[in-house]
This record gives structure tokens, C-alpha cells and sequence, in this order.
């Protein structure tokens, strides 16, 4: 099985055209700049979890973190093009708490996880879902819990109610995320009722994704909860998507954690994060960086390694 996102990046917007076209740019100019951080400070440093930070990090400063950028609203470009989002300010939290700079460069999700195997980056914060397949290669520090959503333009003009109304029709997903095999999952229902699986198509980027739903070539985008959610509520001011509500899944479809990827060989830095990430939920951080994107609902109860299964 492929990588995914969030969604997610699990794993995803952009309010207008003209705002896609101007986040996809953006996204190819922070490719070539200077990494976004922010530098730490000694008032913030959790002992413990610093203490747990392997030398070779201490040493450099710095943990090198892979995130396709963008995918709002965990990794995006505020009005003024600097990097926010949920993913960015929670790394900011966990890098304090470590007392290096946690860097987020830009990596294309279908490369993200080799990005780690060939030592370009330290780790992965890109809305990326912790799956059992997944754990055969990375391991993963959980901070986020929530399913996929069904994200139609305003109005649902293709009248979809559920999961299996999509059934025979084209919808539009993200390129190397689980929402495909998801769809997929529902091919024999689809084939007895009838209507034939659905017919998927998978583009680049989610910007890519949202514009084809806007011009009739898709009915609709599966994608992370949190990301449709998002969209729904700023694209165009709110006028351009609706999240489809479906009262037999009100968290949404199939719900899975979202984690920090790691490698295997790289335990040491994992438990650095989970004693960042505990200690920026106790002191109140997570919390507040959730109801900031309006998540709250996604937090998980407890941060842990490899929660998903």
C-alpha cells in the first residue's frame, strides 16, 4: 500500500482560484527558501524530554521534518505567505520543549517516507495516518485521532448522503492516501447494488483535488475530516464546499490516528517526541493550538506510540 496523508496530510483549503493558484505557488518558492521554524527557548525546555533528545540532534540544533506543504489546515501559508497551520505550530510546541528548531521543508507525500530512508529529513509532520502497514517501517508519535469526510460543493447537487451514493460516480482524491483503498473497500457493495464501483480518480496535490470537484470533472473529494471541515468553512467564505453529514458517522469515515513518523532505527528521537508532545498537552499547548484551527473534537486522549491499528 502506498503512503498517505493525513489524512491525511491523512491527510487536507484554499479559498478561491485564485487562492489555490496562489498556495501552489507559494508552495514551490518555500521549496527553494530557508526552512520555517522558529528558534527555541531555554525558558520552554521540558528536562526530561531534552534529555531523551539523541546527541546527534543536541548537537546539530535541529530536526529536519518532511511536510507537503500545503494541506490546510495542518501545513499553509497565512495571507503574508509565512508557514502556519496545525502541524507547523504544534512542531514549533515540540521543538521548544526539546530546545532545537524543528524545521518543516517541503516534500512531495508520495516520496515522504523514502525522504527519511535516504537521511534528507529527521522525520515526518504532514497529517499522516498511523496504519499497521505503515508500523512495518516507521514508527509513529500520535497526537491526532479522526476519520475522512466527504467534501461536495455547496448546494450537494449530486444529492450524496453517504459513502455509498458515490457509488459509479467520479470522485476526485489525493494521489498515495488511503482514501483510494477506503473507496475501494466499498467496490462489492457498489457492484450489488447495482451502480458499479466508484470511479476514482487521484491527482497531485489536494488543491488539485478541490478544483476538479469545483468544475464538475468529480462529485466529490474524500479526504481528512479535519481538512474538509476546513474548506467548507473558508473557501470562498464558506460558499464553496459542504462536508456531507452522515448521522451513522459522525466522525467521520473509518477514524485513525494521525502521528509524527519515525524511523524504526531512530527510537531514541521517538521517545524524544512522545516527552515533547506529553508535555506540551499537560501544560495546556495541544489544547490550545486545537481550538485555534477549530480540531478540538480531533485531540487524542492520551499521546502514544504506534496507537493504530
Amino acid at each position: 500500500m502506498n503512503i498517505d496523508k493525513r489524512t491525511g496530510r491523512s491527510v487536507l483549503l484554499a479559498a478561491s482560484i485564485g487562492v489555490t493558484a496562489a498556495l501552489v505557488l507559494s508552495a514551490c518558492s518555500a521549496s527553494s527558501a530557508s526552512p520555517a521554524a522558529k528558534a527555541p527557548s531555554t525558558a520552554d525546555v521540558d528536562a526530561a524530554a531534552a534529555a531523551a533528545l539523541p546527541a546527534k540532534y543536541k548537537d546539530a540544533g535541529t530536526i529536519k521534518v518532511a511536510s507537503d506543504i500545503p494541506f490546510p489546515p495542518m501545513e499553509m501559508f497565512d495571507d503574508n505567505q509565512v508557514l502556519t497551520g496545525f502541524d507547523y505550530d504544534l512542531a514549533q510546541a515540540i521543538g521548544a520543549k526539546l530546545g532545537v528548531t524543528m524545521e518543516l521543508q517541503t516534500q512531495a507525500f508520495d516520496s515522504i517516507i523514502p525522504s527519511l530512508q535516504s537521511g534528507k529529513h529527521d522525520v515526518i509532520m504532514s497529517g499522516m495516518n498511523d496504519t499497521p502497514e505503515r508500523q512495518k517501517t516507521i514508527d509513529f508519535v500520535d497526537y491526532f485521532h479522526a476519520g475522512f469526510s466527504i467534501l461536495v460543493p455547496a448546494g450537494n447537487p449530486g444529492k450524496i448522503a453517504t459513502v455509498l451514493d458515490l457509488c459509479g460516480k467520479d470522485v476526485a482524491v489525493q494521489k498515495a492516501t488511503v482514501q483510494a483503498e477506503i473507496l475501494h473497500g466499498y467496490d462489492a457493495k457498489c457492484t450489488a447494488a447495482g451502480s458499479g464501483p466508484t470511479k476514482i480518480a487521484e491527482l497531485p496535490l489536494e488543491t488539485d483535488v478541490q478544483t476538479a470537484v469545483r468544475s464538475g470533472k468529480a462529485v466529490a473529494d474524500v479526504v481528512d475530516s479535519a481538512v474538509a471541515s476546513y474548506a467548507s468553512q473558508t473557501a470562498g467564505g464558506g460558499k464553496l464546499f459542504e462536508v456531507v453529514r452522515d448521522p451513522a458517522n459522525p466522525a467521520g469515515y473509518n477514524p485513525v490516528y494521525t502521528g509524527i513518523g519515525v524511523l524504526k532505527k531512530d527510537s531514541g528521537l521517538s521517545q524524544a517526541l512522545l516527552l515533547a508532545l506529553q508535555s506540551v498537552v499537560a501544560d495546556g499547548s495541544y489544547a490550545q493550538i486545537l481550538k485555534k484551527y477549530d480540531m478540538s473534537d480531533y485531540a487524542v486522549d492520551a499521546a502514544g506510540l504506534n496507537l493504530g491499528s
